[in-house]
């Protein structure tokens, strides 16, 4: 069973910065798909970031101030996040997937970190 741990999350001023780390029960090396998820109340989730076939992808909402990051003999993805906002408020998933054909053939949730900017 795959196990997904984030850390990182808290509560910082409007501007700062917070680094996320999301450590996984085994090799990275093997999912084909890593990201970062957040969920705010009322809101949907949506995807931040991710790596995928070694290129990085962003929302255009954090595109500049968020950046996604691997270390395979840590077996752990990063997501450093700069110039914060309230509205990136919400709970951080990560998130890890084996593709095949082009679709999740299997997706694994970590528990979620609190992220918490203030105005």
């Amino acid at each position: 069973q795959v196990q997904l741990v984030e850390s990182g999350g808290g509560l910082v001023q409007a501007g700062g910065s917070l680094r996320l780390s999301c450590v996984a029960s085994g090799s990275i090396f093997r999912f084909n798909f890593m990201g970062w998820y957040r969920q705010a109340p009322g809101k949907q989730r949506e995807l931040v970031a991710n790596i995928r076939s070694g290129s990085t992808n962003y929302a255009d909402s954090v595109k500049g101030r968020f950046t996604i990051s691997g270390d395979n003999a840590k077996n752990t993805v990063y997501l450093q996040m700069n110039s914060l906002k309230p509205e990136d408020t919400a709970i951080y998933y990560c998130n890890a997937q084996v593709l095949r054909g082009g679709i999740a053939y299997n997706t694994y949730w970590g528990q979620g970190t609190q992220v918490t900017v203030s105005s």
